[in-house]
């Protein structure tokens, strides 16, 4: 394995974990930015009153885009298994 390989192997595996989670962090975001907001524009100071709402948006994006994380990461791990014996040459 040439270090030209690491390091390639190394920028598709950090491109398809940045794919796979950022429907989740961008749902979290967006969630935490709104409830900002009201707590902001109602005066209202409680620090919990955002964890139910991430929670709720963020196991909504998994069930949303749970079928598109798995094809990413089925065909990611299937072009491994595939040219792996390429690789080790």
């Amino acid at each position: 394995m040439s270090p030209e390989f690491v390091v390639d192997f190394a920028r598709r595996a950090m491109e398809v974990t940045l794919m796979v989670s950022a429907p989740m962090l961008g749902f979290g975001l967006l969630i935490g930015l709104v409830v900002s907001i009201f707590q902001a524009v109602t005066s209202i100071q409680e620090m919990t009153l955002t964890f139910i709402p991430k929670i709720l948006g963020v196991m909504a994006a998994i069930i949303v885009f749970l079928p598109w994380m798995l094809q990413i990461m089925l065909s990611f791990t299937a072009n491994i298994l595939i040219n792996f014996p390429l690789w080790v040459k």
